[in-house]
């Protein structure tokens, strides 16, 4: 059964993680229904996610090397320091610092009261809206050649958000590119880059930290799960980004803003636990 059940969260978080609807949130209640009165954990959570990151760095294998290989060489003279590519590799090292020093501050805030369903279906509500917002008002035409560091810095402000269930990290990070004024794609396509440092090392983290530890999954289980999220993951990649070429993000908004209020009905009718 654990096998089954370790399959399906693996589906859920391959498609969730890169959509902005949280995939934290959706573990979290999918497992409270497969596994009554045990949350399938953070650090599950954590380590499921280093299979859809994988999926990240593979389709975007080209522009990962591109910005890496231009950060090296305008540490070396061989490129300016203003290059537009060596300035993303600065913006997601800056960018990926809130998130890494919230993330060890507030551990274990984040692998328990946080954790509530309560706040989870408020926050899938509250950032569906601000969402939907972001999505509508003001000009949209930056790409990522024009991020300032200001905007890195915000970027990175909004990524650590994610650390609650329910904010989603692809969500918050959308949320701040739109109302700065970066188009749909631009913000969708830096949301996945900044994501791969922090959520590489959260995964690998909580690696360590299982050594040893009851599981709630055991290791195979939950290896079939990160490799069923790569592969899910991989696709929802490629028709995220084709999707969000002609559409808006308002069905992620209606959904969102539906799933909240679903889950407040579950809760205050006992159908789940909040904890």
């Amino acid at each position: 059964m654990d096998w089954l059940i370790a399959a399906i969260l693996g589906v859920v978080q391959g498609l969730t993680e890169f959509l902005p609807i949280s995939s934290s949130a959706h573990l979290r209640i999918v497992g409270e229904f497969m596994l009554p009165g045990q949350d399938p954990g953070a650090f599950f959570t954590a380590i499921v996610q280093i299979g859809t990151e994988t999926a990240v760095v593979v389709y975007f294998w080209r522009d990962i090397v591109g910005i890496i290989s231009a950060w090296f060489a305008s540490l070396t003279g061989k490129r300016e320091r203003n290059d537009p590519q060596a300035r993303l590799g600065w913006f997601i090292i800056l960018g990926s610092i809130p998130i890494g020093v919230l993330g060890l501050l507030f551990q274990d805030a984040i692998d328990s009261f946080l954790r509530n369903l309560w706040i989870t279906g408020t926050m899938l509500i509250v950032f569906g809206i601000i969402l939907g917002v972001a999505d509508r008002i003001g000009p949209r035409e930056r790409g990522l050649e024009d991020m300032t560091w200001r905007q890195g810095i915000l970027y990175g402000l909004a990524q650590a958000m994610a650390l609650i269930p329910g904010v989603s990290r692809s969500g918050g990070t959308i949320i701040a590119g739109r109302l700065m004024g970066f188009t749909r794609e631009s913000a969708a396509r830096y949301s996945f880059l900044l994501a791969v440092p922090a959520v590489m090392a959260s995964g690998f983290y909580g690696l360590f930290q299982s050594i040893g530890e009851p599981m709630v999954l055991g290791w195979g289980p939950t290896i079939l799960a990160t490799i069923i999220a790569f592969l899910v993951g991989y696709v929802v990649i490629v028709g995220f980004l084709k999707f969000i070429q002609t559409k808006s993000f308002a069905v992620f908004v209606w959904y969102r803003v539906a799933l909240g209020l679903l889950v407040f009905v579950l809760l205050g009718t006992g159908v789940l636990s909040p904890l």
